[in-house]
């Protein structure tokens, strides 16, 4: 088992990274919490997998669990979900003692983590990420909130888990293609601070990676170090943590642009990077030779959805994002394999262009 610790002072926590740690769950809650109520919170795609064992696991250790159980999918990030949660939690009867168990993928993580912090003024809750995408990106940092019509994520506060506790085991059910998505996000933590796990992932067997324990959770445990690093430097994201959103200025833009329904997350993360590394060449931030390394790397992982959107279209939506400060868009660029920098002067044609060229790759 590999541990990363998160050291935030009264809100530090820790992540383990083990094969078997799904049925260890009671015994690590029994650990961290006094209350004997709790809530497991999962979708109806993870429930039927793995509710029973959590369930079992939390009975053997004293605790009395209620699952709740949202649809599968992006929709369920709603106020609408939340409402059903708290009703949920009421007829159990959760106290101040109790705790919740956000048992799925980033929405699942996203959603009960904002339930937890807001339920009685908040309760603790654990993070049992089941997606190779939430293993290593969206179960730590304690960034947690729903969307609203107008857009991703515009309901939320920090709220960090008590722990992380990450199975690699839970990822046989995974499909292929959300496997890759999650591989994404691994690579963006190499360009970004790992150089290391970037060059591990850059020649890596997709096949014998899912096969070989060993090595999955070292990228897994790689990957949470790197976000754990940046996290406890910039918890609230005033500076350094921004770093984290490398690929994400264009891959958001994508995501909505294709109403959320024909890239999964880290594939449009993973066209985000190939195009902000066409960016910092085109900008001078890096040379053509890294450039060229991130766009080989990330394809190298398997086969991405096309790319049919206008650059325009883009252009517009960049300007509409939250992260954008008075109309001036933020890209993190690369400098090299492992090291980027935040740029705010990026001109629209520079964009427009690197658009076109993830048109012209994904044909």
């Amino acid at each position: 088992m590999r541990i990363v610790n998160v050291p935030l002072g009264e809100r530090s926590y820790v992540i383990k990274v083990g094969t078997g740690l799904l049925n260890a769950l009671g015994r690590e809650c029994g650990r961290a919490f006094v209350g004997k109520r709790c809530a497991i919170i999962s979708d109806a795609k993870v429930a039927p997998l793995f509710g029973r064992r959590v369930k079992e696991s939390l009975g053997r250790a004293g605790f009395e669990s209620e699952m709740v159980v949202v649809p599968a999918g992006e929709r369920s990030k709603s106020l609408k979900s939340v409402q059903k949660c708290y009703d949920q939690l009421a007829g159990h009867r959760l106290e101040r003692k109790s705790f919740i168990v956000a048992l799925g993928g980033g929405v699942v993580g996203d959603l009960a983590g904002f339930v937890a912090a807001t339920y009685l003024r908040g309760i603790p809750f654990v993070q049992v990420p089941t997606t190779l995408l939430a293993q290593v990106d969206s179960s730590v940092g304690g960034k947690v909130g729903v969307n609203l019509k107008a857009g991703k994520n515009l309901v939320g506060t920090f709220h960090h888990p008590r722990m992380v506790l990450i199975d690699p085991a839970v990822l046989a059910t995974l499909p292929d293609r959300e496997f890759r998505a999650g591989l994404y996000e691994a690579l963006k933590c190499g360009v970004i601070g790992k150089p290391e796990l970037f060059h591990a992932l850059e020649r890596v067997d997709v096949k014998e990676l899912r096969r070989d324990a060993a090595k999955l959770e070292w990228v897994i445990a790689e990957s949470v170090r790197l976000k754990a690093e940046v996290v406890a430097s910039d918890e609230r994201e005033h500076g350094l943590r921004r770093v984290l959103n490398f690929g994400h200025t264009i891959g958001h833009a994508l995501e909505a642009e294709t109403q959320y329904r024909h890239f999964l997350h880290g594939e449009a993360v993973a066209w985000g990077m190939i195009a902000a590394a066409k960016i910092a060449a085109s900008v001078k931030k890096t040379d053509e030779a890294s450039a060229g390394r991130i766009a080989d790397a990330v394809r190298r992982l398997g086969s991405l959805p096309e790319v049919r959107v206008s650059s325009r279209n883009i252009l517009r939506l960049l300007k509409s994002d939250k992260k954008t400060r008075d109309g001036v868009v933020h890209f993190v660029l690369p400098r090299e394999i492992g090291k980027v920098e935040v740029v705010n002067n990026v001109p629209e044609q520079v964009v427009s262009e690197a658009v076109e060229e993830l048109r012209r790759l994904s044909k």
